[in-house]
């Protein structure tokens, strides 16, 4: 079998195929605006949910029951703190009402004391889990590699899980497209407030922000455009997120900004992911749109099963 596509999707079906007994080979162009590259490392099923995307709630919630043994079977470390989704409006906290119980500024600013003033409120998530996207591609090849899975394009099956370079690769993915987005990693510097405890989402005054732990900083995001496959960081991309992150966490105002990139996300046309046979020897495993980290353990699952002669 040979996966194309060397991302987090890539990876963990080549290492799950590889563990159920399969000779597996990887071929990946190494772009560095890949989605798992440039990712937040949010595990967070609900707090991520968009209206209409009910399917894919479904796959998240049963995908982040398998991290805890997909994250140790490779050992990777998990933020395991969970998730304050906050909001900086009336509007904003109506808009987090279904994430779950509203709590006060009060009663959240006792979970994560640093953030500002502007916060009216949130929700908790306490079952939510991050992890640091790099370290886990680290892991995923390490894993790979001791599993036996070699860098190749031969395999009597190939496995199209090239994110949003898929469409190129198959008539009857045409329709997977690239979503641009522009992330900020900020390291934390001598004399400022630690990073925060919790992942945070935030919706500042409508706009959508958030802010994920890392040992060193935090990681910010993410801008969201329909823009192709523009590579360019934008001014108005980096004001925005430093400005609502700011509002969010004031202290980040003493951190150093250490990398501004960008990504693409795999956008299918109802962002639900497609994992399915595509025609004899061709699967797909791609279109994962913002939520490609949270189902790699499901899709792998998936692509096995379709491997050992079940369906999707």
């Amino acid at each position: 079998m040979a996966v194309r596509g060397g991302g987090v999707i890539g990876l963990s079906v080549a290492l799950a195929a590889a563990r159920a007994g399969f000779s597996v080979s990887v071929f990946d162009l190494g772009s560095p605006h890949a989605g798992s590259r440039v990712a937040g490392g949010m595990l967070a099923p609900l707090t991520e949910a968009w209206p209409g995307e009910e399917a894919v709630v479904a796959q998240g919630v049963e995908a982040l029951a398998l991290w805890p043994s997909f994250a140790d079977s490779i050992g990777v470390p998990l933020f395991t703190a969970g998730t304050l989704a906050v909001g900086t409006q009336p509007g904003d906290l109506a808009d987090l009402r279904p994430a779950g119980e509203l709590l006060t500024s009060r009663e959240i600013r006792a979970l994560e004391p640093s953030l500002g003033p502007a916060v009216r409120g949130g929700v908790y998530a306490p079952g939510d889990l991050a992890v640091d996207n790099r370290v886990l591609l680290s892991a995923l090849w390490k894993a790979c590699l001791d599993a036996g899975v070699v860098s190749s394009v031969d395999g009597r099956v190939t496995v199209i899980a090239a994110g949003a370079w898929s469409g190129a690769l198959h008539p009857a993915l045409r329709s997977i497209r690239p979503v641009k987005g522009e992330i900020l990693r900020l390291t934390h510097r001598p004399g400022a407030l630690p990073p925060p405890r919790h992942t945070i989402r935030a919706l500042v005054s409508g706009r959508p922000v958030y802010l994920v732990p890392r040992d060193d900083g935090l990681v910010v995001g993410a801008t969201q455009y329909e823009a192709g496959f523009d590579t360019d960081v934008s001014v108005a991309g980096v004001r925005d997120l430093l400005r609502d992150a700011e509002t969010v966490l004031p202290g980040i105002a003493e951190y150093a900004l250490t990398e501004a990139a960008v990504g693409f996300r795999a956008g299918s046309p109802d962002n639900v992911p497609i994992v399915r046979w595509l025609e004899p020897d061709v699967i797909a495993a791609t279109g994962h749109h913002r939520n490609g980290l949270l189902l790699a353990p499901h899709t792998a699952r998936l692509v096995v099963e379709l491997l050992q002669g079940g369906s999707s």
